[in-house]
Formats: structure tokens, C-alpha cells, sequence
């Protein structure tokens, strides 16, 4: 997905990336640009996020933009999809946000 192309909610994918970039000097910001574009990529292309609501859509995504910067983002994704279930707060759908970070985790191969 081309910067230009990126739509909400992916659109917080390239928002993070330059976080992300600004905050870690020791990086390289275009490889995580890079990195976050085929992200939101894979999840378009894998119609993770189908289903959902705008805000829904919006909370998983921002979720999302959390773990991939730790240090397991696969662990933290599979965690944040069980404390949802448990702990839903204001989701909409809670059992869709719950499948599409399960689902964001295969289709990132994490």
C-alpha cells in the first residue's frame, strides 16, 4: 500500500511508523515505514478488519500499532484478543475485534 493510498484505519499504520521512526533514532525510518506499509498491506489484502464498524475497525488497528512495537508483537496481539474477550470495554463487536486480532496474527505469520 503506497503512503498515498493508505486509508482509515489503516492511515494509523504510517502515523505509527514515523512515531515509532522519531522515537528510536537507532533505526532506520524508512525500513519501518516500510515495514508498516506491508503491514496495513497484508491486513487490506487479508480482509482482517472486514466486518467491523469504523470504530471497531479504528480500536483493533490502534491495538495492533501497540504490539508490533514490542518485543513479541505475536504474544502481545494473542493477549490483547483474550483481554478483549474478557474485558470488551466500549467495542462494538468484541467477538469480531477478538477474531481480527487472532486473524491480524496468522496473516502477519506471528
Amino acid at each position: 500500500m503506497p503512503p498515498s493510498a493508505a486509508r482509515p484505519p489503516f492511515d494509523r499504520f504510517l502515523v505509527t511508523a514515523e512515531e515509532v521512526a522519531r522515537a528510536r533514532p537507532d533505526v532506520d525510518p524508512e525500513t519501518v515505514r516500510e515495514v508498516f506499509r506491508e503491514v496495513a498491506t497484508l491486513l487490506d489484502d487479508g480482509l482482517a478488519l472486514d466486518g467491523l464498524d469504523d470504530h471497531d475497525a479504528r480500536a483493533v488497528v490502534a491495538g495492533l500499532c501497540a504490539d508490533l512495537v514490542t518485543a513479541d508483537p505475536g504474544a502481545a496481539i494473542r493477549a490483547r484478543s483474550r483481554a478483549t474477550a474478557r474485558e470488551p470495554g466500549d467495542l462494538h463487536d468484541p467477538a469480531g475485534a477478538t477474531a481480527a486480532y487472532l486473524l491480524a496474527a496468522e496473516v502477519l505469520q506471528l
